[in-house]
């Protein structure tokens, strides 16, 4: 009995020690990994407060400069007209602060989140061609020049040059697939991690993806529909695509010949 007694102890002592352990690894792995939008009340409420004012800000402004549309705008400083009169009761501790209240900001947040991950708000801000240190720091992007990574780092631009297709498919949805010039199926490119593109819809072409006025987008599939609007059925799609490393921007391969095509 005590042999059996002392092994159950050792084994239960071992236990014991493994769940601390993977305790402080768990904790030390979030904590390495913090998200770009924060997650609790008080940090999250100065971070949509400030990016809600930044992207109203400039001529013209950081919204339409990083390529963000005018509804996707208006949806995140929604949630800053939604968060502060509710941000404002939960400061209130005495009086106001309520367990409703405090749902309701967290139901914000995850809105918030879940805005950002299905239209890669912040991924598009991170691979823009004109976003700037001050951007990346105003939206806790770690990227580029802020990016911290023990990984070596590339030093070589990629030199491939996007080979795409383009199809209408209608109600202005155009499909677009991106190739290498030795790939038979679409994939992205060694080097990168997104394919980037410039475009503009309407009759007269631009004159290169640097043009006044084009609309910017990201893509980190090789394949996918780029939404034109039903509205620009009959007017033509000019669109200019390369291979983007959103952490290394300065690694982008080099623009493609501009691409059109009719949308249906």
């Amino acid at each position: 009995m005590e042999e059996e007694a002392t092994i159950f102890a050792k084994s239960f002592f071992e236990y014991e020690i493994a769940y601390i352990f993977f305790i402080i690894l768990n904790s030390v792995t979030t904590m390495a990994k913090k998200p770009r939008i924060p997650r609790l009340i008080d940090a999250f409420s100065p971070y949509i407060s400030v990016t809600g004012n930044y992207l109203a800000d400039g001529t013209p402004t950081n919204a339409s400069r990083l390529g963000l549309t005018e509804p996707e705008v208006a949806t995140w400083q929604g949630f800053v007209t939604i968060w502060t009169p509710l941000y404002t009761k939960y400061s209130d501790k005495k009086n106001s602060r309520t367990t409703a209240i405090k749902d309701q900001l967290y139901e914000v947040i995850s809105s918030c989140v879940a805005f950002d991950q299905s239209n890669h708000i912040l991924d598009r801000i991170a691979s823009s061609t004109a976003v700037t240190i001050t951007d990346l720091e105003t939206f806790n992007i770690k990227s580029g020049p802020l990016e911290k990574t023990t990984h070596s780092i590339p030093v070589t631009p990629v030199s491939e040059m996007v080979s795409p297709t383009i199809q209408p498919i209608g109600g202005g949805l155009v499909s677009v697939k991106c190739y290498t010039s030795t790939s038979q199926r679409a994939g992205i490119c060694t080097g990168a991690d997104n394919v980037q593109y410039m475009y503009a819809v309407g009759t007269t072409p631009p004159t290169s993806a640097e043009a006044e006025g084009l609309k910017a987008g990201i893509s980190t599939r090789a394949s996918f529909n780029l939404d034109a609007g039903s509205a620009s059925s009959g007017k033509y799609l000019y669109i200019y695509l390369r291979w983007y490393n959103a952490k290394h921007p300065h690694l982008a391969g080099p623009w493609s010949s501009i691409n059109t095509t009719l949308i249906l």
